[in-house]
């Protein structure tokens, strides 16, 4: 029976992480399933989901304090279950642009807690706008929307509560 691990890694940037954890992942056995990475900062952050069976995920779970020490970096473990299957779910993307200020992404994953609407994903960047240099704010979801859920009421809705806050936005089906 498949076994799965989440593993979270967070420490000082430098070359040779990503290679020295998935040489773990490899040498034991297991099997990289889903992974997010990135730089923030002068911080390397990555989660992943590494699979395998009960004693591959034994075998690299025990290792996890040497590589912790070894990359000199803070390491998390927690066991889990493949996600199952949402039916009745349609993925759509939410993607706004505005000028950087504080609350934006708490204005925004309010609205989508208010309907009910999970955020499976979210990446947001700031960067200075051409020409005037002025701190831009870019945000990037991913939500779950209920089938039942009335898409124009709901896209209008989301138009209107973005219009409100100063907010270009635009959200639209994810197609696969």
């Amino acid at each position: 029976m498949t076994k799965h691990l989440v593993i979270t890694a967070l420490g000082e940037d430098k070359p040779g992480i990503v290679n020295e954890i998935t040489k773990a992942l490899k040498e034991n056995g297991c099997n990289l399933e889903d992974s997010r990475m990135s730089v923030l900062g002068g911080e390397f952050a990555l989660i992943l989901m590494a699979s395998g069976n009960w004693n591959t995920i034994a075998k690299l779970e025990s290792q996890l304090s040497a590589l912790q020490d070894r990359l000199g970096m803070h390491i998390f473990s927690k066991h889990t279950e493949p996600r199952k299957v949402q039916k009745n779910i349609m993925p759509y993307s939410a993607d706004v642009i505005s000028m950087d200020h504080p609350g934006i992404v708490h204005n925004l994953s309010g609205f989508f807690s208010d309907k009910k609407i999970n955020i499976e994903e979210l990446a947001t960047s700031t960067y200075s706008g051409a020409h005037t240099g002025t701190p831009m704010f870019s945000v990037h979801m991913e939500v779950g929307v209920p089938s039942e859920t009335n898409i124009a009421e709901l896209r209008e809705a989301f138009m209107d509560f973005c219009d409100n806050l100063n907010l270009d936005a635009v959200l639209e089906p994810i197609k696969n």
